[in-house]
C-alpha cells in the first residue's frame, strides 16, 4: 500500500482532528487559516484517500467497569493443520480481545485483552483461550499502571519528516 503525499496543510488538519473528532468545521478552518468550504473540501478528500478512518469516542474502560487490562502472548503448535485460521476466527468472536497482533519472536500473537477483574480475566483465558485449537502456551501481564497510551492517534511529527 503506497503512502498518501500530504502537505503541511493536510498534516494540520489531521492533528487538529485527532486531537478533537467533534471540532466544528468552522473552527477547523478558523486554525488552518481557510475558509470553512475550503476546510470541508480538504477533509471530505482526506477522508476519500482513507487517511481518515473514521470517527469515535474514546471511553474510560475503567470508569465502565472494565478495569483488568492484561497484554497476553499467545504461542501456538504450528504441527496442526488450519491452526493459524482457526485462532483468527476464535479470536474475532471474543469481545473480551480489543487488539490482536501477529508479531514476530517468541509469540505468534499479543493480544489486548479488557476484562472487570482477575476472576473474570481467568475464566476467558482458561475457558477459552487455553481451549483453542492449536495453542500451546500463553503469558499473561497484568496492567498494573499505563505511563502513555496515545489511543489510536499518530506521532504527527514521523509524517512532518
Amino acid at each position: 500500500m503506497q503512502s498518501l503525499s500530504l502537505d503541511a496543510l493536510d498534516l494540520r488538519i489531521l492533528s487538529l482532528l485527532q486531537q478533537d473528532g467533534r471540532i466544528s468545521n468552522q473552527t477547523l478552518a478558523e486554525r488552518v487559516a481557510l475558509s470553512p468550504s475550503a476546510c470541508l473540501r480538504r477533509v471530505r478528500l482526506l477522508e476519500e484517500a482513507g487517511a481518515i478512518a473514521g470517527y469515535q469516542a474514546i471511553l474510560d474502560a475503567r470508569r465502565l467497569g472494565l478495569e483488568l487490562e492484561a497484554i497476553v502472548q499467545v504461542s501456538m503448535r504450528q504441527d496442526m493443520e488450519g491452526w493459524h485460521e482457526s485462532f483468527l476466527d476464535a479470536v474475532q468472536q471474543w469481545p473480551e480481545v480489543v487488539a490482536a497482533y501477529i508479531v514476530t519472536g517468541d509469540s505468534n500473537y499479543i493480544l489486548r485483552v479488557r476484562a472487570r477483574n482477575l476472576q473474570e480475566y481467568s475464566e476467558f483465558a482458561i475457558n477459552r483461550l487455553y481451549k483453542t485449537r492449536g495453542v500451546m502456551d500463553i503469558r499473561s501481564n497484568i496492567v498494573m499502571q499505563r505511563i502513555k497510551d496515545s489511543e489510536g492517534r499518530l506521532p504527527m511529527d514521523l509524517l512532518r519528516r
